[in-house]
């Protein structure tokens, strides 16, 4: 977090906001223990029900009418003007996820609410799951272990899918967001690695900072061991991953895709990996899921995960935490860490 967290008894002496939590009921379950629930209500203030996945529950319309603070998570509803008329006394939003995209509409902009999500917690766990994928890449792991022969002969003879190494590679990664800078970071542990980064919004001196090496795209692809995607899902980046630039890519290189499906043409990829030129590691595909009978299923070189690099688990907790350092600043009347505008909706997931 960048700014300043107050302490709990300088937010505790201040007014305390009407709060609502708005997410699906298991999410709630699995953020919110005890402990948080307790945190939550030393900040605001909570009268029944204390979350809800349904703003447009008739039976709720008093205790909507007096909410300053929602905490959002998976499974909330869109803050279209509707359900925003029924809240007219709402200030902020804080979610307690990374993406707002399905949440927030042009009504709440107009509105002057202000958002702050914990995309810079979720990253954490992308980015850990992410370098694991690399290291597992250079090595070849998940290809040799889904291929029969492979499998029972000895390393050194298993390189249909490439050489098996991570010493001195080189690890491509498309977006300098949240999950990118930290892959970027998180590369550095692996010796003699050169990390090339493409993003045309990034600034030069904070990739060299990081680690990496600012190229264009066209630059990046043919010079590359891995390539890891970590991009947004906007129109400009809508198949930005190829026929064409998939062919760029060297032999045995192996693409890792943790941020959107949206961002690969499955049909190109799955002609590249049927012939064997190249490998995949994916974390999410598009469509979400794929069709049964893709063909990618039935590849040992494609390896598929579904959609578990974010906070799953334990993880969660991480996110309420962040969400509710958020709060105790609202409260304390303090810029917010990770506040948002809709203008930043234009380059981020």
């Amino acid at each position: 977090m960048t700014a300043a967290t107050p302490t709990s008894s300088n937010a505790a002496t201040r007014r305390k906001p009407v709060a609502l939590v708005v997410m699906s009921p298991d999410v709630f379950e699995a953020q919110f223990d005890g402990e948080r629930l307790q945190r939550l209500a030393g900040l605001a203030q909570l009268p029944e029900p204390v979350f809800t996945d349904d703003l447009d529950d008739p039976t709720l319309a008093a205790r909507l009418a007096d909410v300053e603070v929602l905490l959002t998570g998976w499974g909330a509803p869109q803050l279209d003007a509707a359900r925003l008329d029924r809240m007219p006394k709402l200030k902020a939003m804080l979610h307690c996820a990374g993406t707002v995209r399905g949440i927030v509409t042009d009504e709440f902009w107009r509105r002057g609410i202000r958002a702050s999500n914990v995309a810079e917690a979720n990253s954490v766990p992308v980015a850990e799951f992410t370098l694991a994928a690399i290291i597992f890449a250079g090595k070849k792991a998940p290809f040799i272990a889904a291929d029969p022969e492979a499998r029972r002969i000895h390393g050194i003879s298993a390189r249909r899918y490439g050489e098996l190494s991570n010493l001195g590679r080189t690890i491509g990664v498309v977006g300098f967001s949240r999950v990118g800078r930290r892959v970027v970071d998180l590369v550095q542990q692996l010796d003699d690695v050169t990390c090339l980064v493409s993003d045309p919004y990034a600034d030069p001196q904070e990739v060299r900072a990081a680690g990496g090496e600012l190229v264009e795209l066209d630059e990046l692809l043919p010079r590359v061991d891995v390539l890891s995607l970590h991009a947004p899902a906007l129109p400009s980046t809508a198949n930005m991953i190829g026929t064409r630039e998939l062919a760029l890519l060297p032999d045995h290189a192996t693409l890792i895709n943790t941020a959107r499906g949206s961002l690969v043409d499955t049909a190109a990829l799955e002609v590249e990996c049927a012939s064997g030129r190249i490998n995949a590691m994916l974390d999410v595909t598009e469509p979400e899921p794929l069709p049964a009978d893709s063909v990618l299923f039935t590849l040992p070189n494609v390896m598929i995960t579904p959609h578990i690099a974010g906070s799953l688990g334990s993880e969660l907790h991480r996110m309420t935490d962040a969400a509710l350092d958020e709060l105790e600043r609202y409260v304390a009347d303090v810029a917010l860490s990770d506040e948002f505008t809709s203008d930043d909706l234009q380059l981020s997931a």
